[in-house]
């Protein structure tokens, strides 16, 4: 007997979302083994390793120290390879971890240990990145110097990702990725350190506190990924035998937590916000600040909310700046932003913009400088060639002497200035000085010699002012 046809209409149905159910279910299983980390987690050995890795005296001492000196100098020539390199042997890391992890596992004598490590840490470093560009010869502001004195959100994103690469590789069993803890923890700490100690030395206090600032920020974002780690992977909390002992630690660890965590949000949405404004800019002069015959150019001041666009070359009417104007009040993210357009007899001081025939007063003497440049290597080019040529002819000709006279030991050749003060003349003389192999033939054997030999010579190199001397062998 055949089936009801809303019955079997049913059954296709619960046959379909089992079947659908199967698929998420193998799905979520496949998800589970890929992305779980807590079944290879081991946190005792974690927080054993942690423990240890907080400790700062000794090796570590000095492998900071030498880190430091490492990484100032690549800042120092603005080489990232050697910046790198110094990333990869630094030490910091262990009592930045060790805050974040005392935080979550109500660990009061972890945390404090980690804050007293951490600030030895800063306090050697920055003694280190002073003394060393306090003595080098070189004290110019790198690219890689003023990479670190600025931060922006990508350096917070670098911090979050590079804490949450470090915590997740060092709680997998049995490894303790040290090259993932070197890389994630010092490519966020060494440099803005080292800047901040050339800040120091140059009595610059924009780079230093830029360069602090960063690594602050740096430093909050990997301990508090560190946090979130340990929290998601229900780390043991610390037991205290005495109660009211374990309810104050834990407030006092709830209140850094916060204190920690809620400057650290204002200052990743602040940098956010900058970041937005920026790109916005860039947006804005590149589709609307064009016009025929005109080159741009701008400055942000973030912190003064204001937009100067220098316009050089054809002069812009004033219809089209009006319009750029009032397009840019109504670019997204930059509300309460001014911007001023400057150019030609517009420009004021005030806008810290130098006057166009100054500029290119410059540019014609940088060109002019280049000229001269390129012509005075001409010159020393033309006058090496010519001690080359000389020096080529004088061994063709001491070589031809030497077969003509084979008595004599050694030839030397300067061409000698003389003056005659009668005349005021000055007159060029080829001289040659000769000595002999046999110092003990005969005057008038010599004399003879030179008498053919300064003939053959003024022959030889077309001079009618040639002396030939000669000079005793020194034994």
């Amino acid at each position: 007997m055949d089936k009801n046809p809303i019955d079997k209409e049913t059954s296709e149905l619960e046959d379909n979302q089992q079947t659908i159910l199967g698929i998420w279910d193998n799905v979520k299983a496949f998800l589970h083994g890929l992305l779980d980390i807590r079944e290879e987690s081991d946190r005792n050995e974690t927080i054993e390793s942690v423990r240890r890795d907080i400790s700062f005296q000794g090796h570590n001492a000095w492998i900071l120290i030498f880190s430091i000196f490492v990484a100032s100098l690549g800042l120092n020539v603005s080489s990232t390879a050697v910046v790198i390199g110094a990333m990869l042997i630094s030490p910091l890391m262990g009592p930045i971890v060790g805050m974040g992890l005392g935080t979550a596992i109500n660990d009061d004598r972890m945390l404090r240990r980690s804050l007293i490590n951490l600030g030895v840490m800063v306090s050697l470093s920055l003694l280190t990145a002073t003394f060393y560009f306090s003595l080098t010869p070189i004290s110019e502001f790198t690219p890689e110097l003023e990479a670190r004195t600025a931060p922006n959100v990508l350096d917070v994103l670098v911090a979050i990702f590079g804490g949450l690469a470090l915590i997740v590789a060092k709680t997998k069993k049995g490894t303790i990725s040290n090259a993932i803890a070197g890389v994630a923890i010092a490519t966020a700490l060494m440099p803005p350190l080292c800047t901040a100690g050339y800040g120091i030395a140059e009595g610059n206090l924009a780079y230093f506190s830029g360069a602090m600032y960063l690594f602050f920020i740096n430093t909050v974002f990997i301990g508090l990924s560190t946090f979130v780690v340990c929290k998601i992977l229900k780390f043991p909390m610390v037991k205290y035998a005495n109660q009211k002992k374990r309810k104050r630690i834990s407030t006092i660890a709830t209140v850094v937590g916060i204190t920690v965590l809620a400057p650290s949000i204002y200052l990743f949405y602040q940098l956010y916000q900058v970041q937005l404004q920026k790109s916005a800019v860039n947006n804005f002069m590149a589709e609307y600040v064009v016009y025929d015959g005109v080159r741009s150019t701008s400055e942000f001041d973030p912190e003064n909310a204001k937009l100067d666009v220098v316009l050089f070359g054809a002069a812009v009417p004033d219809v089209i700046i009006d319009q750029w104007t009032s397009k840019f009040k109504s670019v997204s993210h930059l509300g309460g932003v001014d911007v001023e357009f400057y150019q030609g007899a517009n420009w004021t001081k005030d806008a810290n913009f130098e006057d166009m025939a100054t500029i290119q007063q410059e540019r014609i003497d940088e060109i002019k400088k280049i000229q001269d440049q390129g012509m005075r290597i001409v010159e020393l080019e033309t006058e090496l060639n010519a001690i080359r040529s000389a020096n080529r002819k004088f061994e063709l000709i001491s070589d031809e002497a030497h077969l003509l006279y084979p008595e004599l030991e050694s030839i030397s050749y300067a061409a000698n200035l003389s003056r005659q003060f009668n005349s005021q003349r000055l007159d060029t003389v080829d001289v040659f000085t000769v000595t002999y192999v046999d110092s003990l033939i005969a005057p008038s054997d010599r004399d003879d010699i030179n008498y053919r030999l300064k003939n053959w010579l003024k022959y030889r190199i077309q001079s009618d002012s040639v002396l030939v001397q000669t000079v005793q062998r020194v034994r």
